[in-house]
């Protein structure tokens, strides 16, 4: 595989701070690599360093010559009054091509985005047809390589759907930033994560992300045993010191200066491992109320502009009961989420709420936060304390609850991260008792910590929960039930998400994907059979891929050896081979794979 960037030492602070130093990253032919990361561990800013946006304070981007690199940042500016095809029109006007090439580009694109409507108002498209507008203007310049900020903030579950399609079969690379663990598993092919955590400040691994996962478990294991090493180590070099050595002697001298850079290697150990289990301490207060019917829906119907969007529903939300709603943007599930939270009434029907019924609410516009006031304001509106569970506590402490530092509560609501508004908005929640949650879009923004212990207080949340989100591994682990809804006023239920998914695929395509004009078709490359060479492969791959399973193993025996942990050095060189055992063993079930499907068509 060629080439395409190479980037070397990239440092970047704010302020005295460093976000990330020493940084370093290549990326090849047909790599689609994702990008992930603790919020505030400078992952847009990295990615604006790779686009060429940004220069770093230290480091070189090096990209091959004629390498056509495109960056899509979270959010994009388009002329409200120009129209699709006029702006996909000016992105071509340079481009040195004549009418036909232009036309012919056109129609590519706008197939490929699901714009059936080129004379569409930019001002008319919602958040996410903005988004697929985004991801159109850089196709249509046929970029080498694609950079994504967030892509899947703004696009409904069809949205990226359609998003995961354009990258796994594109011929271009890419670099996308998400916290959707489901579109990472199916998209990427590698692995980054950036964070202190790491030695080099960033952890790479060629695979998807469940492979990412087993390989980061086992680098954390291979750091713990390292730390308890170190450890036992400085206990008792201290206990030496400790006995006052005579330091005029060479080997005192020597044996101190080494006790001092072990208590140092300690130190950066400790602070390492500490920065990878920091995580917000969300847990949301139930009211423990046992009312068996919070809010009932009976044949409850509404329409917003003229266009019915929710159709006789009947609903009953118990405790316990953890609703998922699903459809695409503008199907009608922030609507039915304000019908039941009272903010809208139905145009038919009846909404019955339990009397003093209590309501949380997320709301994804956070509208709720003022963006002049400080975070201490926002985190604790009165006073200097907090009253969580009857119990005060000190706005410095239910800050760090939310991994803020002292140092940013006198810092204004509007120039916090989008991560960081949305830890607000979840400790301004956290301090209301609730019969019932309603959260529109609570994991936008979130880094993947806070996303699994957020998923883990729902799940132990006694009351009711109404959930929209397009964070697919949320809505099917946290949901007792989904309804999907289609924009139409059609309402069904479903066990879970992956019920929901499979529904959908087999309805028929949306009218805008049916009248998509000019869209390419994949033709299907006919199968190969088995060649002499490939036959004789065949006959021996199983025993080959035993014999390097069985490689794979000694190398993790090889972790556990107390002498190899005791030794950085031994250690690392030790965690290098697991890694390579790994790929060679994952290598081998692709290729075995490969050959099976075809000896399977001769």
């Amino acid at each position: 595989m060629a080439l395409l960037l190479n980037c070397q030492g990239i440092t970047q602070s704010f302020g005295s701070a460093p976000i990330f130093e020493d940084i370093a990253l290549t990326i090849s032919d047909g790599d689609r690599v994702g990008l992930i990361g603790p919020n505030g561990a400078g992952k847009s800013t990295f990615l604006q360093i790779l686009a060429g946006q940004r220069e770093p304070d230290r480091g070189e981007v090096a990209l091959r010559k004629g390498v056509r690199l495109e960056y899509i940042p979270q959010d994009s500016v388009f002329p409200p009054d120009a129209t699709v095809q006029e702006v996909l029109e000016r992105v071509l006007a340079n481009a040195g091509l004549d009418a036909a090439e232009i036309s012919a580009r056109l129609s590519e694109t706008m197939g490929r985005a699901g714009f059936d409507n080129s004379k569409a108002v930019i001002q008319t498209l919602s958040g996410g047809w903005r988004k697929r507008l985004a991801i159109a203007v850089a196709l249509i310049r046929h970029p080498d390589i694609l950079l994504l900020d967030e892509p899947t903030n703004h696009l409904d579950l069809e949205g990226i759907l359609w998003l995961e399609k354009v990258l796994t079969q594109a011929s271009f690379a890419s670099v996308t930033i998400s916290h959707d663990r489901y579109f990472l598993e199916n998209v990427a092919n590698q692995m980054a994560e950036l964070s202190r955590l790491y030695p080099g400040g960033i952890f790479k691994v060629a695979g998807v992300y469940s492979e990412f996962l087993e390989r980061k478990a086992d680098f954390l294991h291979a750091q713990s045993k390292l730390q308890e090493s170190v450890e036992n180590r400085v206990r008792t070099e201290v206990e030496w010191l400790r006995r006052g050595p005579k330091a005029r002697t060479t080997k005192s001298k020597a044996r101190i200066d080494a006790a001092g850079r072990m208590i140092e290697e300690l130190s950066e150990l400790s602070a390492r491992n500490r920065a990878g289990t920091r995580s917000a301490g969300i847990d949301f207060v139930a009211s423990e109320r046992r009312t068996k019917k919070l809010v009932t829906l009976e044949h409850v119907s509404k329409a917003m502009g003229g266009r019915p969007l929710i159709n006789n529903l009947n609903l009953v939300l118990s405790p316990g009961t953890r609703l998922g709603l699903a459809g695409p943007n503008g199907s009608g599930k922030t609507t039915l989420m304000r019908l039941i939270g009272g903010e809208l009434e139905p145009d038919t029907g009846v909404i019955t709420r339990a009397d003093g019924l209590r309501i949380v609410l997320f709301d994804q516009n956070r509208e709720q936060l003022d963006p002049e006031s400080t975070l201490r304001k926002a985190l604790v509106p009165d006073g200097d304390s907090v009253l969580y569970r009857d119990r005060p506590i000190h706005v410095v402490s239910w800050a760090k609850r939310f991994l803020f530092r002292s140092e940013q509560l006198e810092m204004p609501v509007g120039r916090l991260s989008g991560g960081e508004k949305a830890r607000v908005l979840i400790a301004k929640l956290m301090v209301k008792t609730a019969d019932l949650l309603l959260l529109d879009e609570p994991t936008n923004d979130l880094d993947i910590p806070t996303l699994e212990v957020l998923e883990e207080s729902l799940l132990e949340f006694s009351g009711a929960l109404v959930l929209v989100t397009h964070d697919r591994y949320m809505l099917d682990r946290v949901s007792t039930q989904i309804v999907g809804l289609d924009g139409e006023g059609h309402a069904e239920r479903y066990a879970d998400y992956s019920q929901f998914e499979a529904a959908t695929k087999n309805r028929r395509p949306p009218k805008r994907a049916r009248e998509s004009a000019g869209k390419p078709v994949a033709v299907e490359t006919p199968k190969k059979k088995l060649s002499y060479l490939e036959s004789r492969e065949w006959a021996g791959i199983e025993q080959r891929v035993a014999d390097q399973e069985a490689a794979l193993e000694r190398c993790r025996t090889a972790m556990e050896d107390p002498t190899v942990t005791s030794d950085a050095a031994r250690l690392h060189a030790a965690y290098e081979a697991l890694q390579k055992a790994q790929e060679a063993v994952d290598e081998l079930y692709a290729r075995w794979a490969e050959l099976e499907s075809k000896q399977n068509a001769s």
